[in-house]
C-alpha cells in the first residue's frame, strides 16, 4: 500500500465540502506490537487510532487530540490520541471479570454501556472535552453524532481495520461560501456522502488515495493536498516520570522505596520502564532524603 501510514487532506473545489483520507500500517503495528490483543480488539483500536489521525488534523494549533472510551464490556477502556505533528499512539484494557464473546462483535458488544469521550488539549490554553454516549453499532457513527451535536458540522466517517492495517475517511460541510444556494448545497452534500458510502472495505485498506477518490468522486473536481506522515510515537519520558514522582511527595516515595527496593514505573503505552533507587530519590528530594 503505497499510502502507508499518510494522511491526505482534500477540498471539493465547486462545493463547500471538505474530507480527509488515511492509511495506517507500520504505526498501527508500533502500537500493536507493545500490547497484545484479541483479533476483534485490534481492530477497534485500529478504527481508534484512525480516527483520531483523521481528527488530528482538524487542530489549528500545536496540541493533542484524544479519544478515549469507558465502558462496563469486555473492554473496559480504549484510547488514541495523535498530536497536530502526526505522533500517533494509543491502549486497550480488557475487563478482569466480563468475557468476550465468542462471534466477531462490534461496539456495543465490546465496550457495553459506555460514554465516548474527545479531548482537545492544546500546548498553551485551556482543555476542551466532549463526552457522547456509545449509543451507535460503529465508532463512526458515535463520532459523527458528536460533531452533529457539539459543532454543529455535517460530518462523516468511514472506517475499516483487520489485523495489519486500517484506512478511514472523513467528509465534512464547511460554511457556505461557493455555493448560496441552500438546496443545491444540500444535493451535494447528499450525492458526495452517498457516493462515500459504497467505498469497500478491501478498498480502504489497500487502494492507493488518489485513485480511490477518483473512484468515489470522479463527477467532482477534487484538489488533493500533499500528505501528512503518521508514525507512532510515544510521549512518556525518564524526565515526566521524575516528575510524576515529585507529584506524589516525599514521604510517599520514600514509602515506596522502602517497601520496593527500587521504584519503576511502567509506560503503558510503550512499555518502557524507568527505574529509580535511593539515589535517584536524594536527587529529587535532597540530601537529607531517606535519613
Amino acid at each position: 500500500m503505497t499510502n502507508s501510514d499518510l494522511l491526505h487532506r482534500f477540498l471539493f473545489d465547486e462545493c463547500d465540502m471538505r474530507g480527509e483520507i488515511v492509511s495506517l500500517e507500520q504505526s498501527y503495528q508500533n502500537v500493536l506490537e507493545h500490547n497484545i490483543y484479541p483479533e476483534m480488539v485490534q481492530r477497534l483500536l485500529g478504527e481508534f487510532l484512525t480516527a483520531a489521525s483523521l481528527l488530528s488534523s482538524t487542530l489549528k494549533f500545536d496540541g493533542i487530540i484524544t479519544l478515549q472510551a469507558k465502558g462496563v464490556g469486555p473492554v473496559s477502556l480504549i484510547m488514541a490520541e495523535c498530536t497536530h505533528h502526526n505522533a500517533l499512539r494509543g491502549i486497550v484494557r480488557l475487563s478482569e471479570t466480563v468475557a468476550f464473546p465468542e462471534d466477531a462483535a462490534d461496539l456495543p458488544e465490546l465496550i457495553g454501556q459506555g460514554i465516548l469521550t474527545i479531548t482537545v488539549e492544546p500546548a498553551k490554553g485551556e482543555r476542551y472535552q466532549g463526552v457522547v454516549p456509545l449509543d451507535a453499532n460503529t465508532l463512526a457513527e458515535c463520532l459523527e453524532h458528536y460533531f452533529y451535536q457539539s459543532e454543529q458540522l455535517k460530518t462523516r466517517i468511514w472506517l475499516q481495520a483487520d489485523a495489519k492495517k486500517t484506512g478511514g475517511i472523513l467528509l465534512q460541510a464547511l460554511p457556505t461560501q461557493i455555493v448560496e444556494n441552500e438546496e443545491v448545497n444540500e444535493e451535494q452534500w447528499h450525492t458526495a456522502t452517498t457516493l462515500a458510502d459504497t467505498v469497500k472495505r478491501e478498498e480502504l485498506l489497500d487502494v492507493e488515495h488518489n485513485e480511490l477518490l477518483y473512484r468515489l468522486f470522479h463527477e467532482f473536481k477534487v484538489r488533493v493536498f500533499s500528505p501528512s506522515a503518521i508514525r507512532f510515537e510515544c510521549s512518556c519520558s525518564r524526565k515526566r516520570s521524575v516528575a510524576a514522582l515529585k507529584s506524589l511527595g516525599r514521604d510517599d516515595v520514600e514509602q515506596l522505596l522502602i517497601e520496593q527496593g527500587t521504584i519503576a514505573i511502567d509506560c503503558q503505552f510503550c512499555n518502557q520502564v524507568y527505574r529509580f533507587d535511593a539515589s535517584d530519590v536524594r536527587g529529587m528530594f535532597g540530601q537529607d532524603t531517606l535519613h
